[in-house]
């Protein structure tokens, strides 16, 4: 799919924002010991696959407030390439039809699965639906897995700041922090928020 510095860059000359970040990386061995996942009435968990100007919609309103940028870099052609690969899953969270969040994991790194995106749409924030879907996440990499070595994902803390509570409350565990400095460029739009403006 290409370095990251491949397309992340920006351009010459042009006006950027700095964030300065830490990150924090986790990853899970085995599968928790719950019972199995079952969304509230009127909630529906699908995988699906998504055009890249569905995906673009749905990342850029729910990343907004978290300064996701990575992907608002990528251009058309390899976002569609990543999209359609076959070691991407994609699941869209719907409360009674609408559509509240998605996951996105990746196991093209196997034997471990990666969480590259997890996140609720502003209006479902707070109502108790980040556990499910994430606990959705987990079981959609654990089950039926073989061979798998296990999940991983980071935060930051650009997130919500309940992101890295609620990733240790679902079993993960931390491996490793490290501090990241992200030149944004201005024409993204983002707004880089006072805790982590560099």
């Amino acid at each position: 799919m290409g370095n990251i510095l491949d397309y992340a860059r920006p351009r010459a000359g042009e006006k950027t924002e700095r964030a300065l970040v830490t990150v924090v990386f986790l990853r899970m061995t085995r599968a928790p010991v719950r019972a199995p996942v079952v969304p509230p009435p009127g909630v529906t968990l699908t995988r699906e696959r998504l055009d890249v100007a569905a995906y673009r919609a749905l990342y850029n309103e729910i990343g907004a407030s978290w300064l996701w940028w990575l992907r608002r870099m990528m251009p058309d052609d390899m976002l569609a390439r990543h999209l359609s690969s076959p070691t991407l899953s994609i699941y869209l969270l719907r409360v009674k039809g609408e559509v509240a969040g998605f996951f996105e994991t990746d196991a093209g790194h196997w034997p471990f699965v990666n969480l590259n995106y997890f996140g609720l749409r502003d209006a479902y924030i707070g109502r108790g639906l980040g556990s499910v879907l994430l606990n959705a996440a987990v079981e959609s990499v654990f089950t039926g897995a073989v061979g798998l070595g296990g999940m991983t994902v980071n935060t930051c803390t650009a997130d919500h700041p309940r992101a890295l509570p609620n990733y240790l409350a679902a079993g993960f565990r931390e491996y490793r922090r490290a501090q990241e400095e992200w030149d944004i460029p201005v024409r993204l739009g983002l707004i880089v928020p006072a805790h982590v403006r560099g």
